[in-house]
């Protein structure tokens, strides 16, 4: 069965330092909750965000920890180390995996895998042009399971002003589109829309990360969870078109044929096959 990390089309932050929101999070529906030691907790604070993570683990059932990351602080900081050694035990209980932020470099993630142990499944976010620059090199590296973006650090990094399209990020997020399919890993996740009161803003955020290949989005709220999960598995219309795709295909022994006037070859029955795998994941 797929793992809720490397398929999953949601995941949902919530901040290490407020633990009575990790229970809503799990129940929200979403992919995979990413519990954030780094951006969402203040300097003063992640030595205690860190003990009260710690502590809720151990309450947590299986099934929930299946479906627990944890964004990490960056290499470099004060809290790294320490983050890792805190997870080490964790990645052999059953969690889903960590996130490591601002990853640029092979080596960081090495030094991850080192100190967490061979079970750790990790997730690079690229939130730099140095990161962009690595990407192929990341996502290659032993046991990373899947990339993400981190679209807002990036454009901090290289001092963009982003229309609200995001076109000027589009080689961007064809690199990680690319550099997953190179690596045979799963569709990369797509960073977070911030306007949670504009469902508009979301499906058109959403439309954006399917047609580029993405196959998940960071979200931060519970609202956007829903959206997410149903914009990246395929429709109704289009499972039944992918099953009379392949009923149709049986009948033809590989050759070409017409349905509802349009012709189809193997790159289309390739693609029904892909749409009825995503339906039915398992």
């Amino acid at each position: 069965m797929a793992s809720p990390l490397t398929r999953g089309q949601s995941l949902l932050f919530v901040p290490a330092s407020r633990p009575d929101r990790f229970a809503k999070a799990l129940e929200s529906g979403a992919s995979c909750v990413i519990v954030d030691l780094e951006d969402a907790v203040a300097p003063d604070y992640k030595k205690s965000a860190r003990d009260q993570l710690s502590d809720r683990l151990v309450d947590m059932s299986p099934a929930q920890l299946a479906h627990i990351v944890v964004r990490i602080n960056g290499t470099g900081t004060p809290w790294h180390d320490d983050d890792l050694r805190m997870l080490s035990e964790w990645t052999t209980k059953g969690i889903a995996g960590v996130m490591v932020p601002k990853a640029e470099t092979a080596d960081v993630l090495r030094a991850a895998s080192a100190a967490l142990g061979p079970a750790a499944a990790l997730v690079p976010l690229v939130e730099s042009l140095a990161g962009l620059d690595a990407v192929d090199e990341l996502a290659a590296t032993a046991q990373v399971v899947r990339l993400a973006f981190g679209h807002l650090d990036f454009q901090l990094d290289l001092g963009m002003r982003c229309t609200a399209e995001e076109a000027e990020l589009a080689y961007v997020r064809f690199a990680l589109v690319a550099a997953s399919r190179r690596a045979q890993l799963p569709p990369p996740i797509d960073g977070v829309t911030t306007d949670t009161g504009s469902r508009e803003r979301l499906l058109a955020d959403l439309r954006r990360a399917r047609a580029f290949g993405f196959g998940g989005k960071l979200c931060i709220h519970p609202t956007q969870v829903a959206p997410v999960n149903e914009t990246f598995v395929p429709t109704p219309n289009e499972i039944e078109w992918a099953r009379r795709v392949m009923q149709v295909a049986q009948l033809h022994s590989g050759e070409a044929f017409s349905l509802d006037g349009r012709m189809v070859d193997l790159p289309v029955i390739r693609l029904a096959e892909k749409t009825l795998q995503q339906a039915d994941p398992a």
